[in-house]
């Protein structure tokens, strides 16, 4: 084949996705902005976390990427990239610094400035109000457990709206509210911390829908022709093998991580299996206050989850053999074909909302090359992997809209600290040096080519 021939046949190559499909990546406030004690920013729960010395590597989030004054550097490597979405988040202990009451005009300030920026690079600005940094004093008077948390956080949505609304055009609720309580409420592992078992997930989950519906009617009500969504984790459950007590694990545990919060938002429903522990929870009212129709719902998938039933742990439920033989630093399964599955089930099940992944990514022990590069084939492996299930994904129907990778930098891993690096591009800790991998590299001819 001659030169070109070659280049004639890469201009006839099909796109495998829309023009306007968005591409781009997503990051988290607390986990890159450092300056956390600068221009009046009140203190989270993970500051208390990490002061606590619950952090695996002692490392903290003070300074992290230093995106707070970085972010022109950051931003032109979205646009150097070719990204036309960035996913990010507010700091709600930046604009409301005691989480309800006194606004923080200079936390305000610096989100106008982001989104100006992001702007002017031509990429489109979809913000996150909460990714897990709750305000310490909320906490201190109840968090996630209590309905007191329902009025602070539908005020602090309406006051980020009425700011950057005019140019913020996409709005998203929470992050992963089943992480905040299974992992910070349930068991301990992350920020708050604590241990409180079946009931304080279930609380902490439930509390978290009715702070949603309640922040996008105020949303809503300032800006009715918002795209309005949130972002869920969503993981299809599977028993390890057909025994029954297994098969009825999976099933109890999908309830928990998936259904609570995917069909509390787009139903009004909480599941039969979990009917009888919610009762005292759920107040007569509260599953329409929940139920709410999203314009936009952000998938964030890392792996399917494999269960077996195991007594004494929460719900009965514990990781079973993945029978997998690819893992990521994290020491997570790497299994593609359950984002396809997923994918399909919300054609199937859910009526194809729009829908976008909003987080997918891995981590791996990164190392600087001597040609001073990072050669991440695992990442770029990963990536491909993944996104060429979306194509399958979409090819089969599915309304797919976008794929935001995680993340854009190496970053605060929460408990993890600094030790863990999902960025496709590096942050050297010591200088804050950004340097792309070559999953950016890879990334950006996807983009540019509409191909995988």
């Amino acid at each position: 084949m001659t030169i070109a021939s070659k280049t004639a046949d890469t201009k006839a190559a099909p796109r495998q996705f829309p023009k306007d499909f968005l591409w781009g990546a997503s990051t988290a406030a607390y986990q890159i902005e450092g300056a956390y004690d600068e221009d009046g920013r009140g203190m989270t729960i993970w500051d208390t976390f990490t002061a606590q010395g619950r952090i695996q590597d002692g490392s903290s989030a003070k300074v992290a990427c230093d995106h707070y004054h970085r972010y022109p550097e950051d931003i032109a490597l979205m646009k150097a990239a070719g990204f036309n979405a960035y996913r990010f988040s507010l700091a709600w202990p930046r604009i409301v610094p005691a989480g309800t009451g006194a606004v923080n005009p200079k936390g305000l300030d610096f989100y106008d400035r982001l989104v100006d920026k992001i702007l002017e690079a031509g990429i489109r600005p979809m913000a996150c109000l909460y990714h897990w940094d709750l305000p310490q004093p909320l906490e201190d008077k109840g968090g996630w457990q209590g309905r007191e948390i329902v009025g602070p956080f539908a005020e602090y949505a309406a006051i980020a709206s009425r700011r950057l609304g005019d140019r913020v055009k996409d709005w998203f609720m929470l992050n992963e509210p089943n992480v905040v309580a299974i992992i910070g409420y349930g068991i301990g592992e992350h920020a708050p911390g604590y241990t409180l078992g079946e009931d304080g997930i279930l609380k902490a989950l439930h509390h978290q829908n009715l702070a949603q519906g309640a922040a996008l009617r105020a949303i809503r009500a300032e800006f009715p022709k918002a795209t309005l969504g949130t972002v869920i984790n969503l993981q299809p459950c599977r028993s390890q093998d057909d025994d029954p007590k297994n098969r009825a694990a999976a099933i109890r545990w999908d309830a928990v991580w998936n259904r609570v919060p995917l069909d509390g938002v787009m139903r009004g429903a909480i599941p039969d299996v979990l009917a009888d522990k919610m009762a005292h929870i759920v107040k007569p009212g509260d599953l329409e206050a929940i139920r709410f129709p999203l314009d936009l719902l952000g998938i964030n998938y890392y792996s399917r989850m494999t269960m077996k039933h195991e007594e004494g742990r929460p719900f009965d439920v514990f990781w079973g053999d993945a029978h997998c033989d690819r893992w990521t630093a994290m020491g997570w399964p790497v299994q593609p074909d359950g984002l396809y599955d997923l994918l399909r089930e919300f054609k199937e099940l859910y009526g194809n909302p729009p829908v976008f992944i909003a987080e997918n990514g891995a981590a791996y022990d990164d190392v600087v090359s001597p040609d001073g590069q990072v050669h991440d084939a695992d990442r770029v492996t990963f990536l491909k992997d993944h996104v060429s299930e979306v194509a399958r994904a979409l090819k089969d129907g599915c309304n797919v809209t976008g794929y935001l990778a995680w993340s854009l930098l190496d970053n605060f891993e929460w408990a993890f600290g600094l030790s863990k690096r999902f960025g496709i591009v590096r942050v050297d800790y010591d200088t804050l040096k950004r340097t792309p991998k070559d999953s950016y590299k890879w990334f950006a001819e996807v983009i540019r080519t509409g191909r995988v």
